[in-house]
């Protein structure tokens, strides 16, 4: 029998696989570390592009119901080189986010648009930041 985790965003148990692992792990960083209402979240959020059907591993909602942030979960032992990224950028054709994040449980880079396209920043950015477009300070 699988070992399963409860995922509190689709409020039911799911398989543990290292992937989930390190999702489960970052839905608790957003929620205490940047102050994500889980509210505002969604893990695998469906969408289609070209005629493909894609999840994205987590996306955080704006509060007009837009998408926000879209999160590209890997398991620790995948390196998060330019495929990952362009990965999430790919989501962002469709979802037009304005935060970007990947991690891998052991790394995590964030990235913010810009008016030139996606900077990476030095932290995580906070919920309210990115919620009320403010300033992006960032949480330690």
């Amino acid at each position: 029998m699988q070992d399963t985790i409860f995922d509190p965003l689709r409020k039911k148990e799911v398989a543990l696989t290292p992937e989930e692992r390190v999702r489960q792990w970052f839905i608790g960083v957003m929620s205490g570390v940047m102050g994500v209402p889980r509210h505002m979240m969604m893990s695998e959020a469906s969408f289609r592009y070209g005629g493909k059907k894609y999840r994205a591993d987590i996306v955080v909602w704006n509060r007009d119901a837009s998408p926000l942030a879209v999160v590209e979960c890997k398991r620790p032992d995948i390196s998060l080189d330019r495929p990952v990224l362009e990965q999430a950028l790919r989501y962002n054709i469709v979802l037009n986010v304005s935060y970007i994040i990947i991690t891998n449980g052991l790394k995590t880079y964030a990235f913010h648009r810009t008016e030139t396209g996606f900077e990476m920043m030095q932290n995580l950015p906070l919920w309210e930041n990115m919620a009320g477009n403010g300033p992006d300070e960032p949480s330690k």
